[in-house]
């Protein structure tokens, strides 16, 4: 895609948005060590049941330290709320003696040190990166992959090559921003199942709205 184009796409998108998108989130404090467990057990659970798995550990061990001394049955019981709790009480476990071990009990601040963790992966590096230490990065779930691989901003077939394609052309004053625009375009506007079309302010540069709905035969064909 045509620089001029992302720079459209970005522009419109930050023009529509219900609410200025802004950085006023690195004037609160987030925990890097809890919130890299909250990503850790955010994989196929709900945010509110993540929340209270994340909850009952950090009320009963909010340590690296802490989490070792304890069994993985414990963490299993503790963490159950966020489903997968047998697998994540084991890479909980894993990722905790690699923070004590190689990072003296402390988070790194980088893409490679936080994906050389266990059970760490691009998405929640990027999730670090942007939300924890403020650094621009484009954290790739289900919504940000559909719009950027609809609207031709990638091609990419999995998320990690998605975001390595959203870093390399991102307009660099949109950096922070970008991942919410595209995260609330994807929840608002271009829907999984019935994408808003009709009425989507980047629709003119849209592949996926020039294949199938702009053309005649997409038309005719309903």
């Amino acid at each position: 895609m045509h620089p001029n184009d992302v720079e459209a796409i970005f522009q419109a998108l930050a023009a529509a948005a219900e609410a200025p998108v802004t950085d006023v989130d690195v004037k609160r404090r987030r925990s890097p060590f809890r919130s890299l467990v909250a990503c850790l057990l955010s994989a196929q659970s709900r945010d509110a049941n993540t929340k209270r798995a994340a909850d009952a550990l950090f009320d009963r061990a909010a340590t690296p330290e802490a989490i070792l001394a304890l069994d993985e049955a414990e963490i299993a019981r503790l963490i159950r709320p966020c489903g997968l709790y047998n697998t994540k009480a084991t890479n909980l476990k894993k990722l905790c003696r690699a923070l004590v071990d190689d990072h003296g009990g402390v988070v790194p601040t980088g893409r490679a040190g936080l994906m050389a963790l266990p059970g760490i992966g691009r998405k929640c590096a990027d999730v670090m990166l942007r939300f924890v230490f403020h650094e621009p990065a484009i954290a790739v779930d289900t919504h940000v992959f559909r719009v950027a691989t609809r609207l031709g901003l990638s091609d990419g077939r999995s998320a990690e090559q998605v975001a390595r394609d959203l870093e390399a052309i991102v307009p660099e004053r949109f950096a922070m921003a970008a991942h919410l625009l595209l995260l609330e375009h994807g929840k608002r506007i271009c829907r999984a199942r019935v994408p808003r079309c009709a009425v989507c302010p980047v629709a003119p540069h849209c592949r996926y709205y020039a294949t199938h709905v702009a053309t005649p035969d997409a038309a005719a064909g309903g």
